[in-house]
Formats: structure tokens, sequence, C-alpha cells
């Protein structure tokens, strides 16, 4: 099995997209990341869902967990409200450099490899030097799993 065997097609995004919107793509095609690209569509990093929520969940819940209890339900229910007017270049910083991205011809094995070196649950898929979907860790699996 190749990786254009197991793809699928994922929305890109910039750096200058809200950071709400990653979220909302995120909750709608169920990723684990979304694919950032630069302005001429060639992959600049992955933005893994985790990320996002760094941005969204304040800081000193992510430093001590339990003070996140501190909050009431009714508040605590709109935590992603603190994305509105956040770019993904916020999140940016956290992204890795080493690119998970793959040529289309590459086997499973080898988008495995990679997501296993970059802690990357998604890897990018290119062809012909244009991005054309992404492999997912569950997609991965569940193709793998299944033979």
């Amino acid at each position: 099995m190749r990786a254009r065997d197991v793809l699928a097609a994922f929305p890109p995004i910039t750096a200058d997209t809200p950071a709400s919107e990653a979220a909302r793509l995120l909750s709608e095609h169920k990723a684990p990341g979304l694919i950032v690209v630069d302005d001429r569509g060639k992959p600049r990093g992955i933005l893994p869902g985790v990320h996002v929520l760094r941005l969204a969940v304040p800081g000193y819940c992510q430093e001590d967990p339990t003070l996140a209890r501190v909050i009431d339900e009714p508040h605590a229910d709109h935590f992603l409200d603190p994305l509105a007017g956040r770019k993904v270049a916020d999140a940016l910083p956290w992204v890795s450099r080493d690119l998970p991205v793959v040529d289309s011809e590459a086997t499973v094995l080898e988008v495995a490899a990679l997501m296993a070196r970059t802690g990357s649950p998604l890897v990018a898929v290119m062809s012909e030097g244009h991005l054309i979907g992404a492999v997912t860790l569950q997609t991965l699996l569940d193709r793998v799993v299944a033979q």
C-alpha cells in the first residue's frame, strides 16, 4: 500500500487563518491536526489539534489542571472563546520544524516511520510538487490492521 491509497482530502490552512476556524475544521473533519501551507500552497507545518487547545486553555490551567475546577461549568463550556481574534500563527512556535511530508508513492511503512519519528498524527502527501491530501494515524492503522 502507498500513501496515495490511504490519504484523505484535508483543507489546508495558512498562518493567517483564524484559530477559531482551525478549531472548527478540526471538529468538522474529525482531524487530529491540520496542514499549514505557505502562500504558494507548500506545507509549512502540521498543526496538531492540541496546539489549538493551548491557545484557548488558560496557562494556569495548563500548568496545574486541578485549577480548572475553580471555573464553573457554564463558563468552562466556553473555553474556546479566547480563540476569537487569534490566528494560527500564534500556535506556530509550537509546530515542529521537522515537516512530516511524503511523496504519494511512499509506502505505509515510510509514512508510519515518519509519524513515529516526528510525533505527528498527520502526514502531508505531495504529488508532483502539489499537496494532494494527508494520511492520519487513525486511517493508517485502520487500513493496515484490516489486512
